[in-house]
């Protein structure tokens, strides 16, 4: 049953976003929506809310359709009301006074805890204001769901948990969710749409085999394309060769003959499309400096706890050599980030003494958290890269307009730049670092797919030592080589991932 069709649609925000996008939304649909940050994913959910219209096309919806539409940001009107308020807030003035259980089924189908259910959402973390969002979405018992970035601030858990939730919802409910996380949608999704600002490509497949195939159209239409270039200079050199024999010659034929086959070539040229080449958002580009050193750091059964002293667990004797890129595995709480700060000071004070903790005097730091905290918001980008590289006002300016920083991005305050934005300039304050070691706490959050894969091979090609945290199962899959996991108060090395995203997964 079709609920939603989109024919021919386009949006102009002073260039085009997307052109000519048909998409039929049926009953039972689990759609994954794929773009670059920026690109119109969310500007089409709001279209299809009705939020927004379209510069071109149309779209119909079936009578009496309902959209739930579940956005990226909290509005700051919630942000004192509590959890459960902020839910029961949806609905209408009647239903809050008579069908007020239904935000209790929904904050059960969510395991929002009890404890949590009276607190405002400004004292919650990301993760349970996102589920928040969707109380509220879902409580109201919509036709069809829309989730733009549903999995962002989410730990394992609570991916996990997403994950069963969407998959346990009634088959006739469609799904839209547009993500960056490649394990997610692989999970939850049987569609996947590519949008591009011309002929957007969608396939009845999850997100990795819908890429595999979307990569095989584009090389299939870039053969197309080179064989009808190739195809038509050989018909303009023929036509020039049977010009020059029919001026020589005085041949009227000759000349009719020259100009059918310039007409073919013309026509053969203007018919070829080149393949879609995906404009970047920016480039991700690191380096490594390189160090003689084996052996970066020493832990020597290192304690790692918290503010006021409670033991969250044990180092024992480990060892951070050149080359590997070790992964840091763990529930939330368990101490990750605390020992990634431990590590930092180790390394950019080596002065004071950090009891268990030895790193080798040759090493340079590149470190990024998932704040972004190292990036002033009052600062510019192009101020950044000043105060802290030795770099003309001209080379700053190529290297962030390579980072996708317009000149007007460049002087704007950080706190103006969108997350994908604000994820590339750091990264490019990494590049300029030069480290020979990399602690990275959550890299990937705010890059879409495009900069998560760029992230990845620039590791990978550099032959990076690293140690990071991250949530990103796609990430930590293709980087890491070594894994450490935070267990029962203790570091433990383990062979794979797997055991620890099947275990996060059964605890929810």
């Amino acid at each position: 049953m079709t609920l939603i069709n989109i024919r021919n649609l386009g949006i102009v925000l002073g260039s085009p976003l997307f052109s000519k996008l048909s998409l039929v939304i049926n009953a039972g649909d689990r759609i994954g929506l794929v773009a670059a940050n920026g690109r119109g994913k969310s500007t089409l959910f709001r279209c299809i809310a009705g939020a927004f219209e379209a510069s071109e096309g149309e779209m119909t919806k079936a009578r009496g359709l309902t959209i739930g539409y579940v956005e990226q940001n909290v509005p700051s009107t919630l942000f004192d009301l509590p959890f459960y308020a902020a839910v029961l807030d949806a609905l209408s003035a009647d239903q809050r006074e008579s069908e007020s259980w239904r935000v209790d089924v929904v904050l059960e189908s969510l395991e929002v805890p009890e404890a949590l259910r009276q607190r405002p959402l400004k004292q919650l973390s990301g993760g349970w204001q996102r589920i928040a969002m969707l109380a509220r979405v879902w409580v109201t018992e919509p036709d069809v769901l829309m989730l733009d970035e549903p999995t962002n601030h989410l730990d394992l858990g609570k991916i996990a948990m997403l994950e069963a939730w969407l998959n346990a919802l009634p088959r006739d409910v469609p799904v839209v969710i547009s993500s960056h996380d490649r394990a997610f949608l692989d999970a939850v999704t049987n569609r996947t749409l590519f949008l591009r600002p011309e002929q957007s490509q969608i396939f009845p497949l999850a997100y990795t085999r819908a890429r595999a195939a979307l990569d095989e159209a584009d090389a299939s239409d870039e053969r197309r394309f080179q064989r009808d270039m190739k195809v038509a200079e050989q018909l303009r050199k023929q036509a020039a060769k049977l010009n020059n024999i029919g001026i020589n010659s005085g041949s009227d034929l000759l000349v009719v003959k020259t100009k059918q086959l310039r007409q073919r070539a013309e026509k053969l040229e203007d018919a070829a499309k080149p393949a879609h080449l995906e404009r970047s958002a920016g480039a991700i580009k690191l380096a490594n400096r390189g160090t003689h050193a084996k052996v970066l750091i020493t832990l020597e059964d290192a304690t790692v706890q918290t503010p006021d002293g409670t033991l969250l667990f044990k180092t024992g004797k480990q060892f951070v050599c050149q080359g590997d890129r070790i992964v840091l595995l763990g529930a939330n709480g368990a101490g990750k980030t605390r020992l990634i700060a431990m590590l930092r000071r180790a390394i950019e004070q080596s002065e004071v003494t950090q009891e268990g903790i030895k790193a080798t005097p040759s090493l340079v730091l590149g470190y990024g958290d998932q704040a972004l905290a190292d990036l002033s918001d009052t600062d510019t980008p192009m101020e950044t890269i000043i105060r802290r590289f030795d770099i003309g006002d001209q080379r700053a300016r190529a290297l962030l307009a390579g980072a996708g920083m317009t000149i007007e991005l460049q002087a704007r305050p950080i706190s103006q730049l969108s997350g994908g934005q604000k994820a590339r300039l750091g990264m490019l304050v990494l590049r300029l670092t030069n480290p020979n070691l990399y602690l990275l706490d959550e890299p990937t959050n705010h890059l879409d797919i495009d900069g998560q894969e760029a992230l990845e091979g620039e590791l990978m090609e550099h032959q990076a030592s690293c140690l990071l945290v991250s949530h990103d199962r796609s990430f930590v899959r293709a980087v890491g080589n070594r894994f450490w996991l935070i267990e029962k108060k203790k570091l433990v090395e383990v062979e794979s991932p797997e055991g620890f995203f099947t275990a996060a997964a059964k605890l929810e």
